[in-house]
């Protein structure tokens, strides 16, 4: 048996330097790889790329690498929620490319199947296609956008065994499957770390073949981005 698994988040992000690209999984703040970031703003690692679908909030998620300055750039799909991106955005300190959501998690699978490329609609005729190669089919234009090149991708999941194999919960199955073996080296942060086995073979969403390291993650505050609450009669 092959086994993947790290004592700890220090060892699970072994070879992370500066100049990096890395993908974080996650959507808002559900499902985001919380072991793994926080240990990144410790290691003090800078000028990093990170494509993740947002960029958290302000003192949490990737929040927590912009306040240090840690990120070059982002590419993601929707940064609202977060006033430091913002701020650093419009004065120029920080680059930032903007993406169709589904376009997004397209170009994270096509680097998890291998593709070089792959034709969208969305985006044509706007600024998203502005300098790309186009092309019509059966009518209709669509727009070549390449897979994305991480060396690193940073997934978090419900339960994982030593093999890797993994099974996501709710909402946190976003940006995290799509995200697996799409970089160089993918690890896998998860809250319940299994005997090989023990996971039930038609409930795993992820096999262990796209998965280079694996460990448990020690805490999660599960924060929650926008609360709504309906108010007492």
């Amino acid at each position: 048996m092959i086994n993947k698994k790290v004592s700890n988040v220090e060892e699970a992000l072994k070879g992370v330097s500066d100049n990096m690209t890395l993908m974080l999984g996650g959507f808002g703040l559900s499902g985001i790889p919380e072991n793994s970031i926080a240990e990144l703003v410790k290691l003090g690692v800078s000028n990093l790329t990170c494509i993740s679908n947002n960029a958290g909030v302000d003192d949490f998620g990737l929040g927590l690498l912009l306040q240090q300055r840690q990120i070059k750039k982002m590419v993601s799909s929707y940064v609202g929620e977060n006033d430091e991106f913002e701020r650093q955005m419009l004065s120029g300190e920080l680059e930032v490319e903007l993406i169709p959501q589904g376009t997004l998690a397209e170009r994270c699978r096509a680097a998890q199947a291998g593709f070089p490329a792959i034709y969208t609609p969305a985006g044509y005729g706007t600024e998203v296609a502005e300098g790309k190669e186009t092309r019509e089919f059966d009518g209709k234009m669509y727009v070549l956008e390449h897979a994305f090149k991480a060396d690193f991708a940073f997934v978090k999941a419900w339960k994982g065994d030593a093999a890797g194999n993994l099974i996501f919960k709710g909402t946190a199955r976003n940006f995290n499957p799509n995200m697996c073996g799409a970089a160089k080296i993918t690890v896998a942060e998860v809250e319940e770390l299994v005997p090989l086995g023990e996971l039930d073979s038609n409930q795993i969403h992820i096999p262990g073949i796209f998965v280079q390291r694996i460990f448990k993650g020690e805490t999660y505050e599960k924060r929650i981005e926008q609360r709504t609450v309906r108010q007492r009669s």
